[in-house]
C-alpha cells in the first residue's frame, strides 16, 4: 500500500462515531473515501463529510484496494464480509482490510485465516481512543496480522494515530484493546466515583478535577470525560451499552484463562445498571449517573449514616 502524492480511494463499512471520526480523518488526507453503512443517514452523513457512500459492502469492496472496517462487533464483521452482498460476494476483493472493531480475538484469527486462503490480507488494529481523539488522530492503534501486511499498511495508520503498535499475529490487535479497556473503563469508572464522593464532601468539583490532573493520581480519562461528567454532557462519543459488550469479552476471556477479575464483575454490573436505567446509548461518561443513582439508594436506605 505505497502512499504517494496521488492517495488512493480507502473504503470504510461503518459511518456511525468512531467510523465517521475515521471518514473525516481520511479525507483531510486528501483521500477519496467511499463507504457504507447499514442506516440511510450515517451515509448522508458521509456525503455531507465529502465522501462517496455505496449501497452494499460489496460495492465498496469493488471500488478499493484497502478497506477499513468500524463496526459493533465481529458478528456484524463475519457478516460484512462472507455475508450476502458482502465483501467476498465482490468480483474484485481489496488487497487489505483493516478492521478497528473491538471484536473476539480468537474469532478475528479464525475470519483472517479464512481472508488469507482467499488471498486477501486482515488486519486487526483496533483504536484506543474516544471518536473525539480518533478525528484529530489522538490516538494509538494496535495491530495484529501478518508482519508484511503490517508494513504495506504501516503509512495509511500513520496518518489515523499518533503511535502504531504491532502486537503479533491475527487477533493480538483484538486481544490488546480488551486488556486495554479493562484499564481504560476503570480509570473512567473511578474518576466518576471520586468526582461523587467529593461532591458529597462538599469539595468544589471544578477544583477538585484540577486537583486530580495535577497529581499523581491523573489519567487521561480527566482530560477526555472529566469536564463531560461536571456539566452533564453525555453527548456520545464513546456509548455505554458498546463498552459493555467489550467488558463482557473481557470477563469471558478472563474465565477461559482462570483469572477472577474482580473490579471488572463490579464495573459490568454498574454498566448493566446503566442500561437499565435507560443509560445504554449515552457516552460512557454517565457512569457518572449510575453512582449517583447509588449513592442516593445509600442515602435513603441509611438517613443517619451521613458522618464518617
Amino acid at each position: 500500500m505505497n502512499q504517494d502524492s496521488h492517495p488512493k480511494p480507502i473504503g470504510l463499512i461503518g459511518i456511525g462515531l468512531v467510523g465517521a471520526a475515521l471518514a473525516e480523518r481520511l479525507l483531510a488526507h486528501g483521500h477519496d473515501v467511499i463507504g457504507y453503512d447499514i442506516a440511510p443517514p450515517q451515509c448522508d452523513r458521509l456525503r455531507q463529510l465529502g465522501g462517496r457512500a455505496a449501497d452494499s459492502p460489496r460495492h465498496v469492496a469493488e471500488a478499493v484496494d484497502d478497506l477499513l472496517l468500524s463496526l459493533p462487533d465481529t458478528n456484524v464483521v463475519r457478516h460484512v464480509i462472507e455475508g450476502p452482498s458482502g465483501v467476498l460476494a465482490a468480483q474484485r476483493t481489496p488487497a487489505y482490510i483493516i478492521d478497528t472493531t473491538t471484536g473476539d480475538p480468537n474469532e478475528t484469527a479464525e475470519l483472517a485465516a479464512r481472508l488469507a486462503q482467499q488471498g486477501c490480507h486482515f488486519l486487526d488494529a483496533t483504536i484506543s481512543g474516544a471518536s473525539s481523539q480518533v478525528r484529530t488522530g489522538d490516538v494509538v492503534i494496535m495491530v495484529g496480522g501478518a508482519p508484511d501486511a503490517f508494513q504495506q499498511c504501516e503509512a495509511l495508520l500513520n496518518t489515523l494515530a499518533k503511535r502504531i503498535f504491532y502486537m503479533g499475529p491475527s487477533g493480538c490487535g483484538s486481544k490488546t484493546k480488551l486488556a486495554t479497556n479493562l484499564v481504560l473503563g476503570l480509570n473512567r469508572l473511578a474518576l466518576a466515583e471520586g468526582l461523587v464522593f467529593a461532591e458529597k464532601l462538599g469539595l468544589d468539583p471544578d477544583a477538585f478535577l484540577d486537583v486530580l490532573r495535577a497529581g499523581p493520581a491523573y489519567s487521561v480519562a480527566m482530560d477526555v470525560k472529566g469536564r463531560k461528567m461536571l456539566e452533564g454532557d453525555f453527548t456520545p462519543q464513546s456509548r455505554i451499552r458498546q463498552h459493555r459488550k467489550d467488558v463482557s469479552l473481557i470477563l469471558q476471556y478472563a474465565r477461559a484463562q482462570n483469572q477472577d477479575l474482580p473490579l471488572s464483575h463490579a464495573h459490568f454490573d454498574i454498566l448493566d445498571s446503566a442500561i437499565a436505567a435507560g443509560d445504554g446509548d449515552l457516552d460512557t461518561a454517565a457512569v457518572l449517573k449510575e453512582v449517583r443513582r447509588r449513592t442516593i439508594a445509600t442515602d435513603r436506605d441509611n438517613p443517619k449514616d451521613t458522618q464518617p
